[in-house]
C-alpha cells in the first residue's frame, strides 16, 4: 500500500504509479521475519497462533480433567455474575472457552485465516488490541442484552477482526478498498444470519463487530517508522491488553479454586 496516497500497488513498484511518490521498503521487509517451528507458523501469525494455542489448551482442559465443567461454569460470560457480582474477568475468559469440538474447530478455522490477514495488515500490537476490545465489548453487550443466557466462544473477537477489515476497506478509497469492504461486509452478514440459529448470540457478534471496526478505523495500519509515537502507543496498549488478559485468567483460577472447595 502506497504510504502517500494509500493505493494498492505491487511489491516490485519503487515509485507509486498513481501519485508518483517514491515507495520506501515495506513494513514486512524491515521487521523481524523469523519463523517458529521451522516455518510452520510464520511470524506474521504469532498473535493468532498464541490465541489458537490458548483456545485448544483450555478446551482440552475443560473436556479431559475432572474439573472441566467447573472451568466452564467459572469462566463463561454470565450477565448476572458480571452485573451483580462484578466478575468482569468473564468478559475476557469467555472468549477463549468453547462448548464442543464443532464450536472450537469452526472458530479456530476462521481465526487461522482471518487473524493472519488482520495481523499482517495491522501488525501484532493493533491486532492484539482489536481482538481484546472486541471480545470484551461483545460479551459486555451480551451481559446487558441477554443477562440470563451464559455465552462463550471466540466469535466476538472474530467479528472484531471482520470489523477491522471493513474499516480498512472504508479507509482505502479505491477499487481495491471497495472490494475489501464488500467482501467482509458479506462475511458479517453471513455471520449474523448464522447467529439467528438457536444457541448462538448475535449480541456478542454485533458488539465485537462495532468495537473492532471502531478501534481499527482509529488505529489505521502501522507506520514504517517503528519509533513513531503512534507505534509506541499501540505497543504499550497491546501490553496492557496482555496484562489484563493474564489477570482475568488469574481471577478465573481464584474463582475456580473457591468453587471446588
Amino acid at each position: 500500500m502506497c504510504p502517500h496516497c494509500r493505493a494498492f500497488i505491487t511489491s516490485s513498484d519503487k515509485v507509486c504509479p498513481y501519485c508518483g511518490e517514491k515507495v520506501p521498503p515495506r513494513a514486512i521487509d524491515i521487521r523481524d521475519t523469523g519463523q517458529m517451528l521451522m516455518g510452520f507458523i510464520p511470524s506474521a501469525r504469532f498473535v493468532t497462533a498464541i490465541i489458537l494455542l490458548i483456545n485448544f489448551a483450555l478446551f482440552l482442559g475443560s473436556t479431559q480433567i475432572a474439573a472441566g465443567s467447573a472451568i466452564l461454569e467459572a469462566g463463561v460470560e454470565s450477565g448476572a455474575m458480571v452485573r451483580r457480582y462484578h466478575q468482569f474477568y468473564r468478559l475476557i475468559t469467555a472468549g477463549f472457552l468453547h462448548a464442543n469440538w464443532l464450536h472450537i474447530l469452526m472458530n479456530c478455522w476462521v481465526l487461522w485465516d482471518l487473524g493472519a490477514q488482520v495481523e499482517e495488515l495491522y501488525g501484532a500490537p493493533r491486532m492484539t488490541v482489536i481482538f481484546f476490545l472486541a471480545t470484551a465489548s461483545g460479551f459486555l453487550t451480551c451481559a446487558f442484552y441477554n443477562p440470563m443466557s451464559p455465552t462463550l466462544g471466540a466469535s466476538a473477537g472474530l467479528f472484531g477482526l471482520i470489523g477491522a477489515m471493513i474499516a480498512l476497506g472504508m479507509k482505502t478509497r479505491n477499487s481495491m478498498g471497495q472490494a475489501i469492504r464488500a467482501h467482509y461486509i458479506r462475511w458479517a452478514i453471513y455471520g449474523l444470519l448464522f447467529g439467528l440459529l438457536p444457541g448462538i448470540s448475535n449480541a456478542a457478534h454485533i458488539g465485537g463487530l462495532v468495537a473492532g471496526f471502531g478501534v481499527a478505523y482509529l488505529a489505521g495500519t502501522p507506520l514504517l517508522t517503528q519509533h513513531a509515537p503512534a507505534e509506541r502507543f499501540w505497543r504499550a496498549a497491546s501490553g496492557v491488553c496482555v496484562v489484563l488478559t493474564l489477570f482475568s485468567f488469574f481471577q478465573l483460577y481464584q474463582q475456580l479454586s473457591a468453587n471446588l472447595q
